[in-house]
């Protein structure tokens, strides 16, 4: 049981209470409570005058708990004294199947709400006084005060009367209740028609009492129309503060991700500084135009570009320069048809009367220092043959020139 604030409403508008948690109960105290403890409360039960609510038992099935309230009223239409329509039902399913039924009028159930109201009480659930007076199987239960009485002869029947009535409305009831009676007052036990099989009497704290029948709440009056929403409202307002957090959290973490853009913005246009620099330093021939338009980058990729453009056309020319003797060599009998130099190899496309001619020129610059050749085509045509010789330094491919 959560920490609970039990009250009492008696049949003036006067107020007791106590504080609840499991089984420890406080004395009771007269009066509203404090606003502060009010506020602190997980749970606020109040006991209403069982005068005022009828109770009684009914047998119904539904789909759904809508449809059963729908038809409670029907089911209980004879035993009930005023127009339904002016009737507030509350219902609870028992272990057998059958409800419990509690009803009592608006215009009442109203009237207790705003007395609670007016002492700053806002109440979770309203139960009739009679439902936690103790009734153990066939055995009853009277608990009688200064000037009324309160009887449950079994769970769902109960009546309260004044002490001058009770022994008529016990003689009613008959002999087959056996009675057990607690006894608030000061005062000799009273004279039932009937045996009380136990008369505690002069007992202390009536509403400590009904606390001890409390244990699980047998009945709440406050259901549809007059179903409780400040709960929900407390929930929402928790929602909308964890929202907030939430938004404050994502705001925050903005704001640290635009700092590091920020941040980094800034050190990527420092590096960017010191690249131009380092490319000032590193090729003074560079304007000030082309430094302007393009990046470090794009202009370190066309210088690299252009190096190695430059020992690609040196390596063609020192190739050329060893096979000159070979190529002008009329003897061979050959027409230089075409050149291609590429990473370092040269392709030679020669005219030749025969196929033995090319592979003679293939062995002339396979004799030079440091040179390989290879004959990689041979289309032999009307007038001779079409060959091409491929030619490379003995480091092989990619190696120094």
């Amino acid at each position: 049981m959560s920490d609970r604030l039990l009250l009492r409403l008696a049949t003036d508008g006067g107020l007791t209470w106590l504080r609840q948690s499991g089984a420890r109960v406080s004395a009771s105290t007269a009066g509203a409570p404090p606003l502060d403890l009010v506020a602190r409360a997980e749970e606020i039960v109040v006991l209403v005058p069982a005068e005022d609510v009828l109770l009684t038992e009914a047998t119904l099935s539904a789909r759904n708990r809508a449809q059963l309230m729908q038809a409670l009223p029907f089911a209980v239409e004879e035993q009930l004294l005023a127009p339904v329509e002016d009737l507030h039902f509350a219902a609870a399913r028992k272990a057998d199947g059958h409800l419990g039924v509690g009803v009592v009028a608006k215009a009442v159930l109203r009237g207790w709400l705003e007395r609670l109201a007016a002492a700053g009480i806002r109440p979770d659930a309203l139960v009739p006084e009679s439902l936690a007076v103790r009734a153990a199987g066939p055995q009853s239960c009277v608990m009688i005060e200064d000037a009324r009485a309160i009887t449950r002869l079994a769970p769902w029947s109960a009546f309260a009367c004044s002490l001058a009535e009770l022994p008529g409305w016990l003689a009613l009831a008959g002999p087959r209740h056996a009675l057990e009676v607690f006894d608030f007052r000061i005062a000799p036990p009273l004279a039932l028609p009937q045996h009380a099989q136990a008369y505690h009497a002069r007992q202390r704290d009536p509403l400590a009492f009904l606390a001890g029948g409390l244990a699980q709440l047998p009945l709440n009056l406050l259901e549809g129309e007059f179903a409780p929403d400040h709960r929900h409202a407390r929930g929402k307002r928790w929602w909308r503060v964890a929202a907030a957090l939430a938004a404050g959290v994502v705001v925050l973490a903005l704001a640290g991700l635009g700092a590091d853009v920020w941040r980094l913005s800034r050190e990527s246009a420092q590096i960017e500084a010191q690249s131009r620099d380092a490319l000032r330093e590193a090729f003074p021939d560079l304007d000030a135009n082309q430094l302007a338009r393009l990046s470090p980058e794009q202009l370190m990729r066309g210088r690299l570009e252009h190096e190695r453009g430059s020992v690609q056309a040196n390596g063609l020319l020192r190739l050329l320069d060893q096979l000159g003797p070979v190529l002008g060599n009329g003897s061979t009998r050959t027409q230089l048809r075409g050149l291609d130099y590429r990473n370092g190899v040269l392709e030679i496309a020669l005219h030749a009367p025969d196929t033995g001619t090319l592979d003679t020129v293939r062995e002339q610059v396979a004799t030079l220092p440091g040179l390989k050749a290879e004959l990689t085509a041979a289309n032999a045509g009307q007038d001779g043959v079409d060959g091409r010789v491929r030619v490379e330094g003995a480091a092989g491919r990619g190696g120094a020139p």
